[in-house]
């Protein structure tokens, strides 16, 4: 890269998800690249603006769709509000949208399923769900949006390991949001030309802490201790929490 790099995510290593073990990293320089890591100086995929186009800063990178070893996604938030799910086993931008602000994190619910669902958080405090299991020709994937974090930008989201429709958001204010998604009855409809359109359930906050007096920039979940919550922010503090009774949700 040829400035700071924002965001990184890997995959197929440590028995999640299929195919190579792969790194995915995102820059200012506006690019997004994936190194294998058997490969040393040089990304088996580079993603950037063409030539003569302008290179937003990308923020955010997350993998997906990695259920067997050929069908692999990178899913990228970009400060403009720009969202683009690159397809790596065609090279190409499968879907994108924007959501008119900066966006701080893009999580898919597993990596290593087909794809279900995608959360997006932002500046000024908005939460977006995309279901990802119906992709429309023209209206793309439908999505649900929440504001939380008392107007205060969403820093991070990360899913519960034990349980992907469980997931923690953090806040500019210092707080923690958890969250539970309910699906529809019906995760499809026909348009009125009939194709299929997708349908978002529900997205219910269960609860709601105030963890500290600065924004809480990262977290991650325990693979192995349900609940084991660890979280770092601008006071120069990393916590360990835990979240109890999740297995009742």
């Amino acid at each position: 890269h040829e400035s700071i790099i924002n965001a990184i995510d890997g995959v197929g290593g440590l028995g999640i998800g299929g195919g190579a073990p792969e790194i995915v990293t995102g820059s200012r320089d506006g690019s997004v690249k994936v190194w294998d890591s058997r490969q040393k100086d040089q990304p088996v995929a580079c993603m950037s603006a063409a030539e003569g186009e302008m290179k937003r800063d990308c923020w955010s990178v997350s993998f997906g769709n990695s259920y067997n070893d050929e069908e692999r996604c990178v899913c990228a938030g970009y400060d403009n509000g720009d969202i683009k799910m690159f397809d790596l086993r065609a090279m190409s931008v499968k879907w994108e949208t924007n959501v008119k602000n900066g966006v701080c994190c893009v999580e898919f619910d597993r990596k290593d399923i087909k794809m279900n669902k995608l959360v997006a958080t932002t500046l000024e405090s908005k939460i977006f769900l995309y279901d990802l299991r119906t992709l429309h020709p023209t209206k793309g994937f439908t999505s649900l949006t929440e504001k939380a974090h008392k107007s205060t930008t969403v820093w991070c989201c990360r899913h519960l390991p034990q349980n992907r429709d469980v997931f923690m958001t953090s806040g500019g204010n210092g707080s923690l949001d958890l969250w539970k998604y309910s699906y529809p009855s019906s995760r499809t409809k026909k348009d009125d030309k009939g194709l299929d359109l997708g349908v978002t359930g529900s997205l219910n906050l269960i609860q709601n802490v105030i963890f500290s007096t600065q924004p809480i920039s990262s977290m991650d979940w325990s693979p192995d201790k349900e609940g084991l919550l660890v979280t770092s922010s601008f006071d120069q503090t990393v916590r360990v929490c835990i979240v109890t009774k999740l297995n009742t949700l």
